[in-house]
């Protein structure tokens, strides 16, 4: 029976269809695809890289803090380790202790360094974002492109990749204020 059912399928489907396109399929010819690697416009445009310098800038002074208590974390683990055996039982303690307390206070710092870091670049990494957009809009609508990708297929050709015009296009752009 299923044998059968699936016999009547094939044959409905081998049926040749119409000869007459239909009146979508007439006034939808191939469309103009495009590509964008947002990664690349992130890693390698002049917006993006003038941004990462300018975050590296405001940044340089606390990353060098925490490496200064980093660099004190080691000397104080270092003299505990050494002079450990030779000091007394309260003198220990009180070595240890003052660098728990550090060690905490470095942590602390060290995560607000992160997440204060992590939403400065997002911040700065937005705005390039959206003047790649901007580009990519003009682009699609200069060339008249149906669809522009911005997500990482398996595999794009060179040929609907337009990433190089986009950033190009970017970096003559006066920088935004």
């Amino acid at each position: 029976m299923k044998k059968a059912l699936l016999v009547a399928a094939l044959a409905i489907l081998a049926q040749p269809v119409a000869a007459q396109p239909t009146a979508s399929a007439q006034a939808a010819p191939g469309g103009k695809f495009g590509f964008v690697h947002t990664e690349r416009i992130l890693r390698d445009s002049v917006p993006a890289v003038r941004a990462q310098k300018k975050i590296e800038g405001e940044f340089q002074k606390r990353d060098r803090e925490l490496a200064g208590i980093a660099e004190q974390l080691k000397r104080m683990q270092d003299e505990i380790e050494k002079s450990g055996l030779t000091m007394s039982e309260t003198q220990r303690r009180a070595k240890e202790r003052e660098f728990a307390d550090l060690q905490r206070e470095f942590q602390r710092k060290q995560r607000e360094f992160r997440e204060d870091l992590n939403q400065r670049r997002n911040e700065e990494l937005a705005q390039v974002i959206t003047a790649a957009n901007q580009v990519i809009r003009q682009i699609a609508e200069q060339e008249k492109f149906d669809i522009i990708f911005q997500e990482m297929p398996a595999y794009v050709s060179p040929r609907i990749d337009i990433t190089d015009r986009v950033i190009k296009a970017l970096e003559s752009k006066p920088p935004a204020k």
